[in-house]
């Protein structure tokens, strides 16, 4: 594989990568919104959040089946067009039914993308030889950030959904069309030596399991921002509708930030130190948030939040990857299942607890959970049993 072929895909994940963070924050960070145009009340809230991540994982799992056949650089092609199709039809509908089908949708092809994109990160990883995966994640805050930005202008302008997700669907599906043909899938090699998926069955849960609880607690901690922080500033720290679009803008400038450093923190310091000190910041985060007099420092906490979560989730991909070398697009895409169990758990668990405690308590939850993720850090460093001796010889290559 040629340098510039490296190059050339990685610079077209990062593409994937912020297109994905534009579209998700358009979503999320425009629910009320959402729950107005389709009549979806409260108490029906909770439901219609929770079926997104259910379908994703069902996607999720279903993509390791198809990625093994044509490769996961093929689902990602048609993944994220639609994707932002569905982004598209959540604003022009009416009606629940139509709310179901196209946030079902949305959910679906997420499911698809997510695993698809984080398995040719780890595949470009293992072909650069150092820790690139940060920087993916990187580009998809800095599409969170720009997904956000457009959301504000939407609600300040008092814009239909519709009339807001329009250009931005215009200009990115021609670009995600255009990326698609550079994409590079690192592990290809690695999948046909090792022919099948059978190294992550029988003991593969069981070295994956630590992971599967550090992704579940950090998505938990991950939806209640993307899910609760708007409603959390406008209902208990008493915001307009236009300043609670803002504590999910502030997260992902922080987790851009966390991201964009956290690559040479990783070389550095190694993955386990990293992440334990992202848990202690998230947890720190959430506790500022749940004692907030006020909706500005609400907002502090929840900016402390971002530079926390950032680390944690490209890390367990990454760490996945080492654990299986040679069968890593499987193990991504089941260890990325528990990205949806998080935001399955965590967007209920958050509105069950507020509404029969308060949403301050609530936000106590996920802070004892995301501390939980300093016991298993340790499996940040695992090498599986005989594998190159207990140390990873990637093909390390001078491409920037």
């Amino acid at each position: 594989m040629t340098d510039a072929r490296l190059r050339h895909g990685r610079g077209s994940l990062a593409v994937s990568f912020f297109i994905q963070g534009v579209a998700f924050a358009l979503l999320v960070t425009r629910i009320p919104a959402v729950q107005d145009r389709y009549g979806i009340s409260d108490g029906l809230l909770p439901a219609f959040l929770a079926a997104v991540p259910v379908l994703a994982g069902v996607s999720s799992v279903l993509t390791e089946k198809l990625a093994a056949r044509v490769g996961p650089a093929a689902v990602l092609r048609w993944a994220q067009p639609v994707v932002l199709l569905a982004l598209l039809a959540v604003g022009a509908g009416s009606g629940l039914w139509l709310a179901a089908l196209t946030l079902g949708l949305f959910g679906l092809a997420v499911g698809a993308l997510d695993a698809s994109m984080n398995m040719l990160g780890v595949g470009l990883q293992r072909a650069y030889g150092r820790s690139i995966m940060l920087g993916f994640h990187a580009t998809y805050s800095l599409g969170g950030i720009a997904g956000a930005s457009l959301a504000w202008v939407g609600a300040h302008w008092h814009l239909s959904l519709f009339t807001s997700y329009l250009p931005v669907v215009a200009v990115l599906l021609p670009a995600a069309l255009i990326a698609g043909r550079w994409y590079v899938d690192g592990t290809a090699e690695k999948r046909a030596e090792a022919g099948s998926a059978t190294s992550v069955q029988g003991v593969a849960f069981r070295m994956l399991l630590p992971l599967c609880l550090v992704m579940t607690f950090a998505y938990i901690g991950d939806s209640t921002v993307s899910n609760w922080s708007a409603k959390y500033l406008q209902d208990v720290l008493h915001s307009s509708e236009e300043l609670a679009t803002v504590p999910y803008n502030a997260y992902m400038v922080t987790t851009l930030l966390g991201r964009s450093v956290g690559d040479l923190g990783v070389r550095r310091f190694g993955a386990a130190l990293v992440v334990r000190c992202g848990a202690v910041l998230a947890a720190l985060g959430f506790a500022v948030v749940a004692a907030a007099p006020g909706a500005w420092t609400g907002m502090a906490g929840f900016t402390i939040l971002g530079l926390g979560l950032s680390v944690i989730v490209p890390q367990t991909f990454a760490a996945a990857g080492r654990l299986f070398p040679g069968t890593s697009d499987a193990a991504v895409a089941r260890l990325n299942v528990f990205n949806y169990v998080g935001f399955l758990v965590g967007s209920p668990l958050v509105g069950a607890l507020g509404d029969a405690w308060t949403y301050r308590g609530a936000m106590l939850v996920p802070m004892v959970l995301v501390l939980v993720t300093v016991v298993y850090a340790t499996s940040f460093g695992a090498r599986p049993a005989g594998y190159g001796g207990g140390h990873e010889q990637p093909r390390t290559v001078d491409v920037g």
